[in-house]
């Protein structure tokens, strides 16, 4: 079959959604205003995907405040001084800290579905968070009437619900997004850290029978935020080998903006399991420059050398925004790059003679 492609997730809001979250936050806009921009920008989004010649689809996660804390948003359990997550440029996000239990999802991807798919016909991706990363909501000094183990009790049955609400509303397939995972190697060199992310994440995954394992993703990068990453500097070389333990069927992986995709290629060659299908990412999301289809067939030629075409894919290196504040990259842009990748891996399965 040809090597397919697909996005990771999110594109950059537009200005009229954003200022209606910002009112709606501020008590100063009615929730009814911010449904209606929200519609708005996404059915405009699912067009522009359209556009470009997208085989499937997201929402670009128009809606959601970030790719990591749509469950958490609107939650009265929740105190803001949590886990900082620091950025090679220096800015800083903050995750929220639980403060009792029990825990439960404040949002289910399943209604993020439903309102895609009443403004397109085409396969629906959409996007989840780990439960490796809402873990480090729970506070390291515990809480007196609530346990860890069953905050995580609680939490691996949200996931669950998260990953079923979305299938259950039609989407085509499901990516869990586990940034942290690079991140998790520079906080905790023995990968113990790591490991004990991917075994939570099994817990998840290990729920669903093999076909719809096949159908669930997970998205690895070193972070992309106002072009700029958190993890760059980890070795793949200390992810990977425990990144294929995860028992899901689809690995979309940064790769564009590697130093020396060759030799990250050939780890993967090495360390990725049978039926597992890598998605390599072909676009350099913190790099504003578009790439041209040339360049895109290039690096998917260079991908199907080592890895063979069969179980490739091609997808960016990461959200173009995965919090709904980032605009440094513009939405054309985004879509201009997004573009790119439909027509270079089409370039390249015809140069590869799978068209």
């Amino acid at each position: 079959m040809p090597v397919p492609t697909e996005g990771v997730g999110s594109v950059p809001r537009p200005d009229y959604l954003l200022t209606a979250m910002a009112n709606h936050a501020a008590g100063t806009g009615d929730a009814a205003a911010l449904e209606a921009a929200a519609d708005r920008a996404v059915a405009e989004t699912l067009a522009a995907m359209e556009a470009t010649g997208s085989p499937i689809i997201t929402d670009g996660e128009q809606s959601k405040p970030s790719f990591a804390t749509y469950p958490l948003a609107g939650l009265d359990n929740l105190a803001p001084d949590g886990v900082v997550i620091p950025f090679e440029d220096g800015h800083t996000r903050q995750l929220p800290r639980l403060t009792a239990g029990p825990f439960r999802y404040a949002a289910y991807t399943g209604d993020y579905v439903a309102r895609a798919k009443k403004h397109t016909a085409l396969p629906i991706k959409q996007a989840v968070i780990s439960p490796s990363a809402i873990a480090l909501i729970y506070p390291q000094d515990g809480l007196a009437d609530y346990s860890r183990d069953a905050f995580l009790a609680d939490l691996i049955d949200e996931c669950e619900k998260d990953i079923r609400s979305a299938f259950d509303a039609g989407a085509d397939s499901v990516q869990i997004d586990f940034t942290e995972g690079r991140l998790s190697c520079k906080l905790d060199p023995s990968r113990a850290l790591l490991r004990d992310f991917v075994a939570l994440n099994n817990q998840v995954i290990d729920r669903f029978s093999e076909e719809e394992r096949q159908r669930i993703g997970v998205h690895t990068c070193p972070g992309g935020d106002q072009d700029s990453t958190h993890s760059a500097d980890v070795d793949y070389a200390d992810l990977l080998p425990d990144l294929f333990q995860i028992n899901a069927g689809r690995f979309f992986m940064q790769m564009a903006s590697e130093a020396d995709r060759p030799r990250v290629l050939e780890i993967v060659a090495r360390e990725r399991r049978p039926g597992q299908r890598v998605y390599v990412g072909v676009i350099d999301v913190i790099n504003e420059t578009i790439e041209t289809p040339e360049m895109v067939r290039d690096r998917v030629l260079e991908a199907a050398q080592i890895l063979g075409a069969d179980n490739l894919g091609t997808t960016d290196d990461c959200g173009f925004s995965p919090f709904g504040d980032d605009i440094v990259t513009a939405r054309a842009t985004a879509f201009a790059k997004i573009k790119a990748r439909v027509d270079g891996t089409r370039m390249a399965n015809e140069a590869l003679g799978l068209v």
